[in-house]
């Protein structure tokens, strides 16, 4: 088992542990049901190392809660990804947000923003990976009893103290194995939970991009050109 995914799998083990009280109804972990998705995202494209590393906050409920890929809107994981369909059915799942894997008809709009970014920039899969990566920070879905999505910033601090430190040791090894120059938290809390764990004086650059959330007005006046001029701007594009 290679470095990446023995990480992975820690990670998976340690947050299947984990309870969480109301307003969390229902945890959504893909990494259990969509592991096999992951590994294959593992074999193909985390191979180190890369340059830049960019970190999400969470699944959002059309993408990896779906695809076990983060930012994983489906039309771009079976069809640029090009990774199995192999999603299987968690027993319990919200009535109003149920696991259709690739056959989920929605489409993640930030992953859409995001992946498509990069297919548009540098043509293939192939391509981006000979020097980026991407994952989540948490791999953890938190849905209410409405079936709306909340973020692991709005949950109690005796809940997020063990879900945050799985989550930086995850970071951590997964930082080490790839060796980037550069840590891109896409969105602010990323790049918060990216300057926590990686301590001062490491050779290790870590910037910010906007999040492509549709929630986000900045985000809706042309994402891709926003974010590609902050990489610029930054001197990694």
């Amino acid at each position: 088992m290679s470095d990446l995914h023995s990480a992975n799998d820690a990670l998976r083990r340690a947050t299947a542990r984990l309870a969480f009280s109301p307003p969390v109804a229902h945890v959504y972990r893909p990494l259990e049901y969509a592991g096999d998705v992951q590994t294959a995202y593992l074999e193909q494209y985390g191979k180190p190392r890369k340059r830049i590393v960019f970190v999400g906050m969470n699944p959002g409920p059309f993408g990896m809660v779906q695809t076990g890929i983060p930012f994983g809107e489906v039309a771009t994981v079976r069809d640029w990804l090009k990774l199995p369909d192999s999603v299987r059915t968690p027993q319990e799942q919200h009535p109003k947000r149920p696991i259709e894997g690739f056959a989920c008809p929605r489409s993640e709009v930030s992953g859409r923003r995001l992946w498509g970014l990069f297919a548009q920039r540098f043509g293939t899969p192939e391509h981006f990976f000979e020097e980026h990566f991407v994952l989540n920070y948490c791999p953890l879905a938190f849905l209410s009893a409405t079936g709306a999505n909340l973020t692991p910033d709005k949950l109690p601090a005796a809940e997020t103290t063990p879900l945050y430190a799985a989550c930086d040791r995850h970071l951590a090894e997964v930082i080490r194995v790839l060796q980037p120059e550069w840590v891109i938290g896409v969105g602010g809390f990323a790049a918060d939970r990216a300057r926590e764990v990686l301590t001062a004086g490491a050779p290790i650059r870590i910037g910010q991009i906007l999040h492509p959330s549709p929630a986000s007005p900045a985000a809706n006046r042309g994402w891709a050109e926003a974010a590609t001029r902050q990489l610029q701007a930054l001197g990694i594009w």
